[in-house]
């Protein structure tokens, strides 16, 4: 799916002005078959203001402190099949290039559960999903629900039939039990 992104900024006079407008394409992996991320926006610096339209620099998917992300993912349902042994190592080296240190901060288990050293607004956009933290305990969102996660060690599961969509924006944050990558 290909996102519009609209920026705005302003001109050499200071009068507001449309900077930019593309489409931008999300990222499939063969690791999660059937998911998609859209990198949006994002900055490793305390924002200033583009005036140009041009997106500031960044690297990794996880911003460091002060740094930022906004995008959209899609989760597609478990039961959706994921890579064979065989096409592992070539997938997880997909991973690394589409989505630089996402893998790092999965635990390696497989089930999903991960902590960052970010402050994470989400919003449902499409479909239902489950947000599960380290103690097991989860609750079920729905299209409209909002979550602000601050730095918990937790994991999204979709155990329905059809994908779902998130927007969300991330900051860079000081966390005592996560250093930055």
């Amino acid at each position: 799916m290909k996102v519009r992104r609209v920026v705005t900024g302003h001109d050499r006079s200071g009068k507001a002005v449309f900077a930019s407008d593309t489409l931008v394409d999300g990222h499939t992996l063969e690791l999660f078959p059937g998911s998609e991320f859209h990198r949006l926006w994002g900055g490793d610096r305390t924002p200033a203001f583009p005036d140009d339209g041009s997106e500031p620099r960044h690297t990794t998917y996880f911003p460091p402190v002060n740094g930022f992300r906004f995008g959209l993912f899609t989760l597609a349902p478990q039961s959706q099949a994921a890579p064979s042994i065989d096409d592992l190592p070539r997938a997880q080296a997909e991973l690394e290039a589409k989505l630089p240190g996402l893998a790092g901060h999965m635990e390696p288990d497989g089930d999903g559960m991960h902590t960052t050293a970010t402050i994470d607004f989400e919003i449902v956009l499409d479909g239902e999903v489950d947000l599960e933290l380290d103690d097991g305990a989860s609750v079920h969102l729905r299209a409209g629900d909002c979550v602000v996660q601050n730095g918990t060690r937790h994991a999204w599961h979709n155990r329905g039939s059809t994908p779902v969509r998130l927007a969300l924006f991330v900051v860079g944050a000081q966390h005592a039990k996560v250093a930055p990558r």
